[in-house]
């Protein structure tokens, strides 16, 4: 009578222990479908925030319906040459480096941080600003240096040293001097800071130094929007796709200054720039966009997904609801991976 009681016992006991493994397999595969969570770093221009954001959303519900992660960004907008010596000097972790000037990735990222870098938009400088501005009725493409050359008018740009849209607009600003015969370089930038040419070679020294009230320097470009859309600051040079998302107005400059036409390349290459920031000089040359995936990055296969999700068909529409234009197709050099050769032109 006793064996019937004990093996029934075991039988129950078998019979508990497979319902407890049974419920733990369906908590593991559950587990299993549940996405995983995982953040990229991207250090970028301050001028790409705007369309970066509408790309991370897009790619953020992508990924977790097709790539089985659920992505989460953190994003560090700063000037280009701040963003990429975050990398070299401060030895911050990243997944991406996005810049104004894709020339900064070769110089300051190649070869030691990255291997590879692609060209993927492009755009131009004007001068922007609103209704509340002195003289917004009179300013025009043939005025614009007298109008900010005026008694009580207040015009800014970004910090060259860590920017390129500051290095840009005063080289803008000195290839005015050549394009209009007048010294609109001495006036607007010499006689208001310490930034100074000799002939058509600028210095930006490492600490610029304001020399008055007429000019506003910011560590980027976008630092300044604000300022102009409170009527704190009458103009300031920015980049045109920008100056358009925040619906400012803005006056074009004329090509052979605003280093958006492609033709004009030679043009602008009379005028260059030694930054103090880095040591190094840039030439003036059109406007072009770079991004690389760092080797040692955190999540480098999930942040090369995002850079083909970025250079494909949907990064190509966001940029051009975001009024920048987009290269078709992107142009990439170095060691590109494989996974975005489909999407680029792979030169040298």
């Amino acid at each position: 009578m006793v064996v019937p009681v004990k093996l029934g016992a075991f039988f129950l006991l078998i019979l508990l222990g497979l319902s407890v493994v049974s419920a733990g397999c369906i908590g593991s595969s559950s587990q299993g479908k549940a996405a995983k969570e995982e953040t990229l770093i991207v250090f970028h221009a301050g001028s790409l925030s705007l369309p970066l954001q509408q790309l991370e959303r897009e790619f953020s519900s992508y990924a977790e319906k097709n790539l089985g992660v659920k992505v989460t960004f953190r994003d560090e907008a700063s000037g280009s040459v701040k963003a990429c010596r975050k990398v070299t000097d401060l030895h911050m972790d990243a997944d991406i480096v996005a810049t104004a000037d894709y020339t900064l990735i070769p110089q300051l990222l190649v070869p030691n941080y990255t291997d590879f870098y692609v060209l993927f938009a492009t755009n131009e400088i004007v001068i922007a600003y609103t209704g509340k501005s002195r003289y917004a009725d009179e300013i025009n493409t043939t005025n614009w240096y007298e109008i900010l050359a005026r008694p009580g008018v207040t015009f800014g740009f970004s910090d060259p040293n860590q920017d390129p849209c500051g290095y840009r607009s005063v080289m803008v600003m000195r290839l005015a001097d050549l394009y209009y015969g007048k010294p609109v370089f001495e006036t607007l930038v010499e006689k208001n800071t310490n930034i100074y040419a000799n002939g058509t070679h600028i210095y930006a020294p490492r600490e610029i130094e304001i020399k008055n009230n007429k000019v506003v320097l910011r560590p980027k470009e976008t630092d300044l929007t604000g300022l102009v859309e409170s009527g704190g600051l009458d103009y300031f040079f920015i980049y045109k796709s920008v100056a358009e998302q925040h619906h400012l107005r803005y006056i074009t400059l004329p090509d052979e200054i605003n280093l958006g036409d492609f033709s004009k390349a030679d043009y602008y290459g009379q005028v260059n720039i030694t930054l103090g920031s880095t040591g190094k000089t840039i030439k003036a040359k059109p406007i072009v966009y770079g991004v690389t995936v760092l080797k040692d990055a955190p999540h480098r296969e999930l942040a090369i997904e995002f850079l083909k999700f970025w250079l494909g068909k949907e990064g190509k529409e966001v940029f051009e609801e975001n009024h920048q234009d987009f290269l078709n197709p992107p142009v990439a050099f170095g060691n590109v991976p494989k996974e975005i050769k489909p999407l680029v032109k792979v030169e040298g």
